[in-house]
Order: C-alpha cells, then structure tokens, then sequence
C-alpha cells in the first residue's frame, strides 16, 4: 500500500495487488485485492479489534484521505448537522398504544441519542419509564436497541441490544415492579422473542456462527441460556427462521422462508414444548402468512397462480392447504402485502396503480371500504391495534411534502381521528413545495413511475441540481413519505426523485419478477432510462445528477456506474453489495444460500454464474471514465461485508482514466445500518450531502 504525502495534500492509498486465481465453468477468474477480506471475519464480528493488521492499516488509510479531501467542507457538515438536527422535535414522544390495563409508548429525552421506553395507565396517568436506552449506550462506541416486548401478564419485559453493530444480539429480562434486572442472560440471538401464554418463558432465534437464524428455543425464566430448550431447528442454510405471536398470545408462528418459499409451524402458546404443527409443507415458490382469526384462520397467499396474492380462510382445526377457502380473490395488479385480524373485522394493505391503500372488511355482512387520500403520491403504514377485540387501527400518512401524520381510525364509524403531525422545529410549510409523479419509459418500453420532490421556486429548465434514489430489489416498494433531512437539498434548489424501478413491488408481483434473477439487468437498465428521462423533460442535467443508493440499491449504483458513467456527476453507494459474484460463490457467508432465489446459484448454474458476471460491479470495471464516487461501509457489516466496498473503490482507483473522486469511509465502529444514535445518523447524513454540494461545486 503507498499512502504518499505530497504538497501537503494526502494522496490516495493505493492498495496492494496480490492475485488470487479461481476456475468456475472453465473460466479463469483473478482477484487482485481478495486479501481485503479478512480470514477472522466471523470473529471480527464479535470483536471488532481482531482485525487482521495489514487490513486495518488500509482502511485507516482511507478514512484517513477521505477526511483529507473533505476538511474544506467541515464548516458545511456542520452547519447541515445543525439544520436537520434543528427539524427534529428532541423531546418527542409516541402516542401510547393501549393493552390490557396500560398503554405503552416511545420516547426520547432532549439531547438523547437513544429512545426510552414507557407506560402509564390506559386511561392516562403518570408516566413511567421502564428502559432508559441511554443508560445502556453510555460509553459504549456503538449501542443499537432490538425488540423491547412486553409480557402477556404485563409485569415484566424482554429486551435486546447490539453493541458492536453485527447484529448479534443480547436479551436481557426486566421487571416492572423495579429497577431491577433478571439474570437471564441470552447472547447470540436476532433480538426478538415471543412470550408463551403464562409469561413463564419466550421464544426466540438464536444466530450461529454464520450468522443465521436456524434454531428456535423456548427460554424459561431463571434458567441459564445453556439449558433452553431446542423448539426448531431448519437443516437448510437457504432458508431463514422468525417466530411471532398472534394478537390473542395463544399462539406461536414459527416462520421459515427464503426470498420465494415460506413454510409455517404452529405451537400452543400456552403448553410452549409442545411439539409444533407444520401448517402446509414449504412448496418452491409458494408463500403464504397466517393471522388467527377466534375458530379459522386467515392465509395471505400467492398459492394457485394468485402473483399479487389473495386472502384464504380454513378452520382452525384443519389447518392443510386443501381445506384452505377463497375469501378474497385475487385480483392482477392488486398486491395485497399485509393482513391483520380483528374479532369483528379483516383489514390489510394492498398497492394498486402504484399507491397504497386500506381495506377493511365486516367479517359477519363481508362489506368492505377503502380509506382514501388525495395526493398524487404518498406513503401509508398500519400499525392495527394490539388487542383483537378492538374496533379502532391506527395507520401512519405522509407525502414527500407532508410531514408524517398519525390517525386512529374507528372501523364500524368509518371516522379517522388525527392524533399527532410530525413536528418540524424550525418550522416547515407544505404548500412551499411540489411532489408530483412522472413517467419513464424504460429500454423495453415499460414505465418506471419516478416520484419528484421540490420547491415551488425551483426552476425546471434543465439548470437544477438532482439527487435520484433507487434500490430496485427483494419486492421492496420505497415510499415516496415526508424525509426532513432532504429539505437540506431541496431548500438548496435540488430535486429529490426516487425512481420506483423494476425488483420492487410498486406496480405489482410482476414488477418484482422483472427486476430478479434472470432479469435483473431490467433494474439496472430502468434507472438509467429514468436518469435520462429527468435529463430530457430539463429537470436537470447530467452535470447536476447524482445518484444514490445502498446495499442492494449499492449494487444499482455500481451497475450504473460501469453501463452509463455519463449520466450521473456522482454516484453514492452505501454499504453496497457490488461484489456479487465472489459472495454469491462464498456459501459460508451470513446470506449468500438465502440470497441464491434472489440472484441465482453461480456454484450450480453456469447460466447464473455467466449471468451475474456479466453486471456484478466489482467484476466490470473498465478502464474509463468513471463519474465521482463515495462509498461508505460498516466494519462489522454481517449483510454486506466491508470488502466488498473497500475492493470496489480499491480497482475503481486503479482502472478508472479521470481525476474524479474515488472515496472510500469505512465506519470502523458499525455495521450495515451505519451508526446507531439519532444524531450521529445525521452527522454522516450531513458527510454525503456535503460530499454532493462538493462536486456539484455548490458549498456556498
């Protein structure tokens, strides 16, 4: 590695090249910077600081020059920080959520990195809070809270923690009648659990040393993690294990599924070491969700051909998918995405043409209504209610202009009750700005919906500056919802636009199919389309375009990067998945056999290892031009490792023919998430908008 000073101006570290050569379907690979991945990696996870020497020594280099190079924007990060710190209410707290005799909710203290939870009688009354997060962050360099669940008999509580940002997670048991906490202690877990009907014990999953959720155990309070109890064990690393509980608390769901397949197992929370009921035996390609219904049971199914899914209902005491019955046909070009029961009314999520909506169903008259809203774009989220015999849901609102918006809805009065607006400190007026949706027409001639967001002042004549997201993978649809931190670009004359491309569900199933796998390239190929598409109805430029992205959306910013460096000025690649064909040929790391439905098998199939070698970013950089670029990775990262980022910028720098930056920040105290607390996201928030004001050329 040659990390010269020059001028006074440190240079770029130039990392060694040391080839290792691999054979896959008679064809030769070579990896120059292989060497990047740490051979300890699994025990790096757990303790960051056994990191091979040579390894940290380069990457220390590169933060190092990436602090170089950005010390003149300092005074600009700064001044960021403290406009979106300024947009956040500090002392905010949630609206409690009523269960049994209490409501419980969410809140953080002025200046406080990390949340607290509390509870207070469900009528109202004095607050008290129960977990102080900031308590058990204090002085550590990384503290991430997991789930924090409550027991059935509402006395005391399970809750998690990471405190080196590899999503290993630790439960603790707390008690409400004190400040006391158990000795239970659980290490390795995925930080949930479900409490058994008696609030004697819970289950949970359990992380082995890959890194994967394949067993279930039931824990009994007071017992030594050592004795817990083996519920379910999965034999296929392709496939993840979950266990949830049903809103009655009678029974446990263990969920196994990959990215197409699901399979459910049924225990009576009330006798926890029963042994569990499969439900329908996994079948390739069938997915399906249960929520308890009182005597049946509803299913959210894509069985039968049903690609954007249908509601079947069966008996509980017949639970086989050839007892299963039609409730809900389905309906092409209406994804139903989530179901929720209730003692007298069914209720679920569905996105049709491109925009959420909900539907509530009488179970006993089976007349349904739709909860309706009028902008052109907007995000939706149910949140339901905790208790099955309740008639009232919540669900959460917010455009790209709108701040977020809070409702409890009344289902037998059709009547929704605006409970909290999201507050902006420092003020905020919607009618200050535009959000409108537009259409791209992609290489094929499908239309990629692009959602924009600006201020009315904004000139539209090709002479604004742009930031396009995208992500474009696993069926995730990206909300066009209210983001404060945004306002620091679009109240410097940017447009914002988020580019809903083919691998997410905005316009359906089908949409998802087109973007995966065999078609992947479809997703990679409609974010350009919509690049140009912004360029030619003079929303902005070339010049001006930057593109943004991360993890699975990392890898569309390296695609993108090789297949139309001259569309974009910068491209922002967070913690991406750019090294695909070497992960994807690696199945000892945490995800690659879960991932395999999602891009291809290249250990089985020559079809998909020609396939992904022909985009995986890493392997098709060329000796060009390349736009700026700034990647940013976390060390203990167990979704996409820190390599991957540091040998993509590694060959950038050694192939690419321009003076452009190629800038590498590996956060040396965190994972895939980036840093934990409330403020220090926004301080890294804050270094990629002063990295694009930088290139753009627009730090004044």
């Amino acid at each position: 590695m040659n990390n010269r000073m020059d001028s006074g101006h440190l240079k770029p570290p130039i990392a060694n090249k040391i080839p290792q050569r691999t054979s896959h379907f008679g064809r030769a690979l070579t990896d120059d910077y292989a060497w990047l991945r740490s051979s300890n990696w699994r025990e790096v996870f757990k303790n960051p600081t056994l990191l091979e020497g040579e390894i940290r020594n380069y990457l220390d280099a590169e933060n190092a020059y990436q602090t170089s190079v950005m010390a003149d924007t300092v005074d600009l990060q700064n001044d960021m920080f403290s406009e979106m710190r300024g947009r956040i209410k500090e002392n905010d707290s949630s609206v409690p959520v009523k269960d049994g005799p209490f409501a419980y909710g969410v809140c953080y203290k002025r200046g406080a990195e990390h949340p607290s939870f509390f509870r207070e009688p469900r009528a109202g009354g004095e607050r008290f809070v129960y977990l102080d997060g900031e308590k058990y962050a204090e002085g550590k360099d990384y503290f991430q809270l997991g789930g924090v669940i409550y027991s059935p008999d509402h006395e005391k509580f399970a809750w998690a923690f990471d405190d080196k940002g590899s999503e290993f997670f630790d439960i603790r048991i707390g008690r409400f009648s004190s400040e006391m906490v158990d000795d239970d202690y659980l290490t390795n877990t995925s930080g949930n659990c479900v409490w058994d009907a008696q609030s004697q014990g819970f289950f949970y999953t359990k992380l082995d040393d890959n890194h994967r959720q394949s067993d279930v155990y039931y824990h009994k309070l007071g017992e030594q993690q050592s004795n817990d109890q083996l519920v379910y064990h999965e034999n296929d690393p392709g496939f993840f294990v979950g266990v949830v509980g049903s809103k009655r608390n009678n029974s446990i769901f263990i969920e196994v599924h990959d990215h197409e397949t699901t399979e459910i197992w049924i225990i009576d929370a009330s006798q926890p070491l029963s042994k569990p009921i499969c439900v329908s035996p996994r079948q390739k390609g069938i997915e399906y969700s249960l929520c308890d219904g009182g005597d049946v049971y509803y299913i959210l199914t894509n069985s039968g051909n049903a690609k954007d899914f249908k509601i079947m209902m069966t008996p509980v005491g017949a639970l086989s998918a050839e007892h299963w019955q039609e409730f809900i046909a389905h309906q092409p070009g209406r994804l139903i995405l989530a179901i929720d029961v209730y003692a007298n009314f069914l209720v679920w999520i569905q996105r049709e043409n491109g925009l959420p909506q909900i539907i509530v169903v009488d179970r006993q008259t089976l007349k349904k209504h739709t909860i309706a809203f009028d902008e052109e774009t907007y995000s939706l989220g149910l949140q339901g209610a905790m208790e099955y015999q309740s008639s009232d849901i919540r669900f959460t609102y917010s455009s790209l202009t709108t701040p977020q918006q809070l409702f409890d809805y009344k289902m037998d009065l059709r009547q929704r009750t605006l409970l909290k607006t999201q507050e902006v400190p420092s003020g905020h007026e919607p009618s200050d700005y535009v959000t409108r949706r537009i259409m791209a027409k992609a290489a094929d001639g499908k239309y990629v919906p692009v959602s924009l967001y600006y201020h009315k002042t904004t000139k539209l004549d090709g002479s604004a500056p742009c930031l396009l997201y995208g992500y474009g993978a696993y069926g995730i649809s990206i909300p066009a919802s209210f983001n404060t931190n945004s306002l620091s670009l679009v109240n410097r004359g940017f447009i914002y636009a988020i580019a809903h491309i083919r691998g997410g569900k905005e316009k359906g199933f089908t949409w998802y199919e087109q973007g995966k796998h065999l078609f992947k390239t479809n997703s990679f190929t409609d974010f350009i389309a919509v690049a140009r598409c912004l360029v030619a109805k003079k929303f902005t430029s070339h010049d001006r375009l930057v593109a943004f992205g991360g993890s699975a959306g990392g890898m569309l910013m390296g695609a993108v990067a090789n297949l139309a460096p001259d569309a974009f000025k910068a491209i922002i690649a967070l913690v991406p998945f750019v090294d695909v064909l070497n992960t994807m040929l690696d199945a000892s790391l945490p995800l690659t056999p879960p991932e395999w439905p999602e891009w291809g098998n290249p250990l089985q199939s020559k079809q998909d290892f020609e396939l992904i070698h022909s985009y995986s970013p890493y392997d098709n950089i060329e000796r060009k031009d390349y736009p700026n670029i700034l990647a940013i990775a976390g060390l203990t990262d167990p979704r996409v490792t820190y390599w991957e980022a540091a040998k993509w910028i590694a060959k950038l720098r050694a192939m690419k023919t321009d003076d452009n930056l190629a800038l590498l920040r590996v956060n040396m105290d965190a994972g895939h998430g980036g840093a934990a607390g409330r403020f220090e996201k926004l301080q890294e928030m804050a270094f990629v908008y002063a990295f694009i004001l930088k290139v753009l050329g627009r730090t004044r």
